[in-house]
């Protein structure tokens, strides 16, 4: 789009020189084999067996059922504590979550069995964690060795965040592919990013120069760079221009077969004297960005959606293997 007028920090020059692969137009550019081979570096992380379960201010004090790896659980607190357990009662197998707590103890809804944050039989609270913003569990995952924290991507100290779940009929694979393929940002999101350029690969690290539309003739300009800490998880972090530090966790949780819950938190943050006093306002301004969030994710999971359809399509025999991933120019 030409006639956007941007504002904010100046921005480092531009490479004087782009590398072969980031040349040419953006279809070209958003090369499949490229694009794989990020995400198959990215699927070799460890996860250290930790799923992200939802916004830590999502669970409270009642009981709420969620399904994570085809696994019923039940997720509550106790005295502030975050709890995460199987969903059936040792008893007779009723959903604890249709109970209640008492005391920080689970109760049964059908026989007023009590549990708490220790063994009864074979039932066992799962090993979890809450960072301030979003809540995990620790689940049994083959291949992988568990870890005492999850793998968690650099956090600002200070931020205003905004948390978004919501789910699509898809696989892990298949959000983390859409976040690495930040070339359709502009055609797909017109109303969102006014310019997109990847200007490098650093580290493993897509780095893409972005202009985010206040209006449509007015944007903010900043450099990101998108690198996956873990194999369902990929992180955008402003490394250059307003905002410096400011960070978009986007985690895809498996719930059950082709089915993926996207949870992202916009952790925004600015040197700004200002901040502070938006900071304070932060009830008001974060309906705006979960608004942004969902707007985006609205379309981008039709975009993983799509991917997980299509491969399910080659897997079935109905396409076949060559008619995807072909980015060679046509005349």
């Amino acid at each position: 789009m030409t006639g956007i007028r941007t504002f904010g920090r100046q921005l480092s020059d531009l490479p004087s020189q782009l590398p072969p692969e980031l040349r040419g137009p953006d279809w070209v550019q958003a090369n499949p084999v490229l694009i794989q081979k990020h995400l198959d570096r990215a699927l070799a992380l460890s996860t250290g067996g930790w799923f992200a379960i939802d916004a830590s201010a999502a669970i409270t004090g009642a009981p709420r059922p969620y399904l994570i790896a085809g696994r019923e659980l039940v997720v509550w607190r106790a005295e502030g504590a975050l709890r995460v357990a199987p969903d059936a009662c040792p008893h007779m197998g009723a959903r604890l979550s249709d109970g209640s707590v008492k005391a920080g103890r689970l109760v049964c809804p059908w026989h007023g069995l009590e549990l708490a944050d220790g063994k009864h039989g074979a039932w066992c609270p799962f090993e979890s964690h809450d960072d301030g913003v979003l809540a995990w569990v620790r689940l049994p995952e083959e291949g992988q060795d568990p870890t005492a924290r999850p793998i968690l991507s650099e956090r600002p100290e200070v931020f205003l965040d905004s948390i978004m779940r919501m789910e699509a009929r898809c696989e892990p694979r298949d959000v983390i592919a859409n976040r690495l393929d930040p070339w359709h940002g502009v055609h797909y999101h017109p109303h969102t990013f006014k310019r997109l350029r990847v200007i490098g690969i650093r580290d493993d690290r897509l780095v893409v120069r972005v202009v985010y539309g206040i209006s449509d003739r007015l944007g903010i300009e900043v450099d990101a760079t998108f690198h996956c800490p873990d194999p369902r998880t990929i992180t955008m972090t402003i490394v250059d221009g307003e905002g410096t530090g400011s960070v978009v966790e986007t985690h895809a949780t498996p719930l059950g077969a082709g089915r993926t819950a996207i949870i992202e938190a916009t952790l925004a943050t600015s040197e700004r004297t200002g901040f502070r006093r938006a900071l304070k306002a932060a009830g008001l301004i974060r309906p705006f960005i979960l608004k942004a969030q969902r707007r985006l994710w609205v379309e981008d999971a039709a975009y993983a959606e799509r991917t997980y359809e299509l491969r399910q399509s080659v897997n079935r025999g109905n396409l076949p293997q060559d008619s995807l991933g072909d980015s060679s120019p046509r005349s």
